[in-house]
């Protein structure tokens, strides 16, 4: 815990004085629905009888809350809604001008609005079965954590958090608050990630030693001078709130409501805002958990001559981080990772015959390398295609379309598929079929963020006793404890594992 906690009960994520969840996973729909059988037991009629053919009754929808729809958190909200399928009971919003916003008060008038989550959570908390938090970075954790804490189930957008530390929190909040949890990379529900897992279990690929992992990301201002305060901040926008525990910036729009992820203050630069997606198909396929060492260099600014730009506030223009993994008992080898974002990308593998396409025309990508194959596919996992050293090519059949004819769910599903399992319950077998919860994003986002703590830690200094110029003592490997969260030697790079929050806010389990 960063801060000290000074709060009353109900006033900062962390703090709060919440009812404890059923243990055994019972909701407040089985509740109702378990009393509602043994007074008509005499008697069982199917609902879609009573109700007519769709119908869904009261007892079977799930009552969720949005925190944050302005942007992603639209879709987030509306693809769990599903059409009438659930119920939006609340949305929650720092800022009521965005054309999004106000689109879904419109869309779900009887949604009880907020400004804070933590007052929503307080006082619609008894209706809420379910929220979703698609915020900011920065604020992700805490609003997650309250609302794991009242026992209400999470969907959570990538990447689950802002720190390392962080994501080890929510993960073990979840098991311990038994919550069904997922997080929003929604490639990794698309069908043809295990059509993938399915071509190296057969032994296709072989041994894999080398990962390749690409993006033209950022696209947004980025390695630029850090903004200054714009003056006036619009009147539908809370701004302390907005910043939550990041440290106290004043308002511009380079910061919100998009181009926040490209500061440390609020964002995790090209990294955190697809690695989630990319390095996805490999930490399935593989079945890898935390890596053993990092080493980054990163691209720079020149704003004068033989002067590169030092800005340690802001995410780099370009970076190229290499990642180790020890070998699994899926694969026998050490697996050697390598990040490129900014439009840097690998170049042309040996195997990829002449003629065929690098995935998405060289923009986004992953390269599984095998002694046997090479295994290539786009940022969602999807256009998967092996091709074997004795040379065949090996596609990924089309994604499978609804057996009942019906339009296939957006995003693949994975919201949906989350509200699902939250009527089902914690460890239902809904619950272990999602393929995103947190026990499996957890350690996919700490491998994602351990990228950027390589990347802050590169730009650490230290002035020379001369006083001419400097030295960096985070240029070189380090060496990662995963277990404990540590990097064994720089412990000035430690101070990247988590962040202190600004007063008034904590993080506690």
């Amino acid at each position: 815990m960063n801060q000290p906690d000074n709060s009353t009960p109900g006033q900062i994520a962390g703090a709060v004085d919440s009812p404890t969840p059923d243990k055994g996973g019972t909701s407040r729909r089985q509740f109702i629905q378990a009393g509602a059988l043994a007074a008509t037991s005499f008697l069982i009629v199917p609902r879609h009888v009573l109700g007519g053919k769709g119908f869904i009754a009261p007892s079977d929808k799930l009552n969720i809350a949005g925190v944050g729809f302005g942007g992603k958190g639209f879709s987030d909200t509306n693809n769990s809604y599903n059409n009438g399928a659930n119920n939006i009971v609340a949305l929650c919003d720092v800022d009521w001008g965005l054309a999004r916003v106000k689109e879904n008060f419109t869309k779900h008038p009887n949604a009880k609005r907020y400004k804070d989550f933590r007052e929503m959570l307080d006082k619609e908390g008894k209706s809420i079965d379910a929220v979703t938090v698609s915020t900011a970075d920065h604020t992700h954790a805490v609003v997650a954590m309250a609302a794991m804490q009242r026992g209400k189930h999470v969907y959570v957008q990538k990447p689950l958090t802002h720190n390392i530390y962080e994501a080890r929190m929510l993960t073990e909040a979840a098991r311990k608050y038994k919550v069904v949890t997922q997080m929003g990379n929604q490639g990794s529900s698309n069908p043809q990630q295990k059509q993938m897992v399915d071509w190296f279990d057969k032994g296709l690929l072989g041994t894999v030693h080398t990962v390749n992992l690409w993006t033209n990301r950022p696209v947004w201002p980025q390695g630029i001078p850090v903004p200054q305060p714009a003056g006036e901040t619009p009147v539908d926008l809370d701004w302390d709130l907005w910043l939550g525990p990041a440290q106290k910036v004043g308002y511009t729009p380079a910061y919100h409501p998009f181009k926040w992820r490209g500061w440390w203050n609020f964002g995790a630069g090209a990294l955190g805002d697809i690695g989630c997606h990319i390095m996805d198909t490999p930490f399935r396929v593989l079945g890898l958990g935390y890596p053993t060492e990092v080493e980054t260099s990163i691209g720079q600014v020149f704003l004068k001559d033989w002067t590169p730009e030092y800005i340690p506030e802001g995410c780099p223009p370009s970076s190229h981080v290499e990642l180790k993994f020890p070998a699994t008992a899926k694969n026998k080898s050490v697996v050697k990772m390598i990040w490129e974002d900014g439009g840097i990308r690998p170049f042309r593998p040996d195997m990829l015959p002449e003629g065929e396409p690098m995935p998405e025309n060289g923009e986004n990508g992953v390269l599984i390398h095998g002694d046997k194959g090479l295994l290539i596919c786009g940022m969602y996992g999807e256009d998967p295609k092996l091709y074997t050293k004795d040379g065949q090519k090996i596609v990924g059949d089309p994604k499978p379309k609804p057996a009942d004819g019906s339009k296939p769910l957006p995003e693949n599903g994975h919201q949906v598929l989350w509200t699902e399992a939250c009527k089902a319950g914690f460890n239902s077998k809904e619950h272990k079929a999602l393929t995103s919860s947190f026990d499996f994003s957890g350690p996919l986002t700490e491998s994602v963020l351990m990228g950027n703590l390589a990347i802050r830690s590169y730009t650490l200094r230290q002035a020379k006793a001369d006083g001419k110029g400097f030295t960096y003592p985070g240029r070189k490997k380090l060496m990662w404890d995963g277990k404990n969260m540590k990097i064994t030697n720089l412990d000035e790079a430690n101070q990247f594992v988590k962040r202190e929050y600004r007063e008034g806010w904590s993080l506690t389990a």
